[in-house]
């Protein structure tokens, strides 16, 4: 332990990120993407790398492309035949289509789209590649460059129209559609198949290559305003194209589908909203032909797919629900109690899921042989930011493929997660983990920083974060829990912060304060700290107006004013009206009584200000009002703006911007926060 030294921010630019696992259906061989920090320390690049099921040979099958060191190719698709595999490359035009023979070589770009690429798929036989790809309603603007595009935008006015004209990450709505398209391989020629005022998601082709499913908001009434609809309904349409036939009836927010192996279902990922975002996703089937939706789920009180965050990546694709060779079962993630498992469903719905991953971590991702006698999966826990491995679906036998950080991680200290549970004050079981601070030494009291989660619907799991390392290693306890309102723990649990935002979980929070410091003699409950990003900036803002226990606070990306925030955000009309139950015009005072910005008068505590200026999902005027209020108020607080940051800073923004974050957060509590 002695040789070994502590974690720091800038180790952010020596690790390396697993995803993307694709198995070669002839040679069982994985393709997967490795991400890394790109040399300037300003973006990332990323490149394909081949792997033999046995773990044996792991070798680089791309280099990013023209674009290397900085190149990023992502997305890895092996043809049917399995002699061919389709990948994302970045190109100054967006990212396009490539392909490349299995035994290596040249790749060869396929696509020469003005926008690039969305996302992409073979078709059954190999002949055809489905894709989504924007598309401009006044054709001129397809015939501008980036930047001849953007000279036009900067010199004329935006007229508004759309109720929904932002996103969070992407910016202002740039007037395009994302369609689908299908590419003849051996002519190369390109056909729009759909049209119009609508977005189409998550395309699948039938497996006789007939039809393509996707997801869309299509309106049934030219008046309806699709911005306003969070539901979203499954389509077909033929190959050829025509009018896409709607198979459901607008009752649930459906996010991935996929067709059973004799293309006469469709399963798909979805919720009523019946506990608006926090209603927990379940699996369902229809027939292709139409008519009811069956649940497969029901009374498997769990949420499918992967609630589980993390400061290591981003809104990776997690896979749709896959159905079994023989078109009787469906494998798909689950998260139950802070972990992720891969989980099989029978598809007569009589039977329980079975677990096929087991243990303390979170598998993000996941890939199956084509006879099913393996399991490849993604996996994170507290020590491994993220690995291959290959699981025996005969046997249970587990192998790990990969060990993308392994040299760099043994040079280091790391601290491992000790996981409690405690009753609340109203009988509820809460879960949470405390770390000991690096070089533990018993007898000792250690300052101790409370981290908090955004969503507020997420998780904390069995998961790396660079994050809590570094405090550790600065000499903290680090303690963080899943409150009221978190998933993984039933449709109760999760719901149990709507319209009471500050309240049960809070007291969730503070009481998991109080176990910790009464169980852990090592806690110091004289010198604690909080800290949390988006959901946990609110919850972080909330609890320095509400106590005086922290000697030192870090808001990140934060909520202040749910006012304001109605009208801001790129969610905030939906999010508010679901999560506080209200609007500005007719619940006034209620969102102003759950506005940590109410009551900073009674804030003590000095406060740290972190906000990104692009961040359009928590607009930077939360920190700026929060900030003007704490300095009229003679307040010790200070604001830290980063440039060209959306609300993913932490996790997938500029490295430099994040490693200065980290450095940012260690220094106020350092400043702020004794020793010993």
């Amino acid at each position: 332990m002695g040789s070994k030294r502590k974690v720091t921010a800038e180790d952010l630019y020596s690790f390396r990120w697993v995803s993307d696992p694709a198995v070669c259906p002839v040679s069982r061989s994985i393709a997967y993407v490795c991400q890394s920090v790109s040399d300037d320390r300003e973006n990332y690049r990323s490149h394909i790398r081949l792997l033999t099921i046995d773990g044996a040979e792991d070798r680089s099958f791309t280099n990013g492309g023209p674009l290397a060191p900085e190149g990023q190719d992502t997305a890895p698709a092996w043809s049917p035949d399995g002699n061919r595999l389709a990948f994302l490359r970045k190109s100054d035009q967006g990212r396009q289509i490539w392909i490349i023979p299995r035994e290596g070589g040249e790749a060869r770009q396929i696509t020469r789209l003005p926008r690039g690429v969305n996302s992409f798929a073979w078709s059954p036989d190999g002949t055809h590649l489905l894709f989504t790809a924007k598309v401009a309603a006044d054709p001129e603007l397809d015939e501008l460059t980036p930047e001849e595009e953007n000279k036009r935008w900067a010199s004329r006015v935006r007229v508004v129209t759309r109720s929904k004209p932002k996103a969070d990450g992407a910016g202002l709505w740039d007037h395009r559609r994302s369609h689908l398209f299908v590419l003849d391989l051996e002519t190369e020629q390109t056909r729009q198949i759909t049209d119009g005022d609508y977005d189409v998601h998550e395309p699948v082709w039938s497996p006789d290559g007939r039809q393509i499913a996707f997801l869309a908001k299509i309106a049934k009434d030219p008046s309806e305003d699709i911005d306003l609809q969070l539901m979203n309904d499954l389509f077909l349409i033929d190959r050829d194209g025509g009018e896409p036939r709607r198979l459901t009836d607008t009752s649930w927010a459906i996010s991935q589908a996929s067709f059973s192996p004799d293309g006469k279902l469709i399963a798909f990922f979805g919720h009523d909203r019946a506990y608006e975002g926090a209603t927990q996703t379940a699996l369902y089937t229809i027939s292709a032909e139409g008519g009811a939706a069956a649940c497969l789920t029901e009374g498997f009180d769990v949420l499918l797919g992967n609630a589980a965050i993390s400061d290591m990546r981003s809104h990776l694709r997690t896979p749709p629900p896959l159905f079994s060779a023989d078109g009787r079962s469906i494998y798909a993630l689950v998260s139950i109690a802070g972990s992720v498992q891969v989980c099989q469903f029978p598809l007569d719905g009589g039977g329980k899921p079975e677990a096929l991953t087991e243990g303390a971590r979170e598998v993000y991702q996941f890939a199956i042989t084509k006879d099913e006698r393996y399991l490849v999966i993604a996996v994170t826990d507290p020590l491994l930011p993220g690995d291959l491995y290959r699981v025996d679906l005969h046997t249970g036998e587990e192998v790990r493929l990969t060990a993308a950080n392994d040299a760099f991680l043994e040079q280091i200290e790391w601290s491992s997660p000790e996981a409690f549970e405690f009753k609340a004050s109203d009988g509820v079981t809460v879960h949470g983990w405390v770390m000991r601070p690096a070089g533990f030494e018993a007898g000792r009291r250690y300052p101790a920083i409370l981290e908090i989660h955004g969503g507020p619907h997420a998780m904390y799991s069995h998961s790396f974060f660079h994050e809590f390392q570094l405090l550790a290693a600065q000499g903290y306890a680090v303690l963080y829990t899943n409150p009221r309102g978190s998933f993984g723990y039933g449709q109760t649990f999760v719901n149990g912060c709507r319209g009471d935002y500050g309240g049960r979980d809070y007291q969730d929070l503070m009481e998991a304060v109080d176990y910790a410091a009464d169980h852990f003699d090592f806690i110091d409950k004289e010198r604690l700290g909080i800290t949390g990003g988006s959901y946990g900036g609110f919850m972080t803002n909330w609890a320095v107006g509400h106590t005086d226990r922290f000697r030192a606070a870090v808001t990140q990306r934060s909520i202040s004013n749910w006012l304001s925030f109605y009208g801001v955000s790129d969610i905030g009309y939906f999010f508010t009206e679901g999560e506080i139950m209200g609007n500005p015009w007719e619940d006034t005072e209620k969102l102003w009584k759950h506005s940590p910005l109410a009551y900073v008068s009674n804030i003590r505590t000095p406060l740290l200000i972190l906000h990104g200026e692009q961040d359009l999902r928590c607009p930077i005027e939360q920190a700026e009002q929060l900030y003007m209020a704490l300095k009229r108020s003679g307040k010790e607080t200070e604001l830290v703006r980063f440039p060209g940051a959306s609300h993913e800073l932490s996790r997938s923004g500029n490295p430099g911007l994040r490693v200065e974050r980290l450095n940012r957060i260690v220094e106020w509590f350092e400043r702020h926060i004794s020793k010993g």
